[in-house]
């Protein structure tokens, strides 16, 4: 079955965007706080008593996961929290579909919404990085494009849990099972290659191993033929997994 979208998609985006703006005093520090602190405190703390990888210094090796990981996180819980309280809480998909705007223009509206988080909680870390010297320009630009296409990669997922979840408290099964080991075990902190062979296979598994390495390429002013399988696989990904989130969530919203 064919997704029914119209122009009612960006609107659900520029409703989602326009109560984040009203609230931006809030809403905007947070995912981009959490992400420096990591890069301070490992960079300069950790990294003071480990040497270069590959030429680099250890905050240079972790800068471009760092700004990965902050687009993965905020993308997803905006579509795991935040989707869930829109439509389970404050009813709101319920007075949506209501109108002529169709279930699949609201769930392709979150989930390019919680992308377009993911974008600015990367762009935030990006500029930091950036006045810190540690990414090389002008191919560090292209991380942008790519950060809101792992965006909504990372949305989708959340939001096809989420069209599951019984409850809020099930997102603790998802970040602490499935978020958490992708943040540790996906090339952000050291080379996967350091790893056994087989806990190397299980790492390229993850999602995010195929957002980090395009980021650091980029960040060191190259970008490799392997680096843009990781892009398509990304691509592929993000279309299925928009698809079987908005499958599974007409099935729990028109009953």
């Amino acid at each position: 079955m064919g997704l029914d979208l119209s122009k009612g998609t960006l609107r659900v985006w520029q409703r989602d965007m326009d109560t984040f703006l009203s609230l931006w005093k809030t809403e905007s520090w947070p995912p981009f706080v959490e992400p420096l602190l990591h890069l301070l405190a490992l960079g300069y703390g950790v990294g003071a008593y480990v040497t270069g990888i590959g030429g680099q210094s250890y905050i240079q090796f972790i800068a471009p996961g760092i700004i990965a990981s902050s687009a993965m996180f905020s993308a997803s819980f905006e579509c795991m929290w935040g989707t869930y309280f829109r439509m389970v809480v404050q009813k709101t998909f319920d007075a949506i579909i209501a109108t002529p705007v169709s279930v699949d223009d609201v769930i392709l509206g979150e989930i390019l919404y919680g992308a377009t988080r993911g974008l600015l909680a990367g762009l935030g870390v990006l500029v930091v990085v950036s006045a810190l010297g540690l990414v090389a320009w002008p191919a560090a630009v292209l991380v942008l494009p790519i950060a809101f296409l792992s965006g909504i990669m990372f949305a989708a997922m959340a939001a096809l849990y989420t069209a599951w979840a019984p409850s809020m408290g099930a997102f603790n099964y998802y970040f602490t099972l499935f978020m958490t080991p992708m943040f540790l075990f996906s090339g952000i902190f050291f080379p996967l290659e350091q790893l056994p062979p087989l806990v190397q296979r299980l790492s390229w598994l993850s999602p995010l191993s195929h957002v980090v390495r395009p980021f650091r390429e980029l960040a060191q002013g190259g970008f490799s033929l392997a680096a843009a399988g990781d892009v398509a696989l990304v691509t592929l990904l993000a279309a299925l997994f928009s698809a079987l989130a908005v499958l599974r969530m007409r099935q729990r919203l028109i009953r």
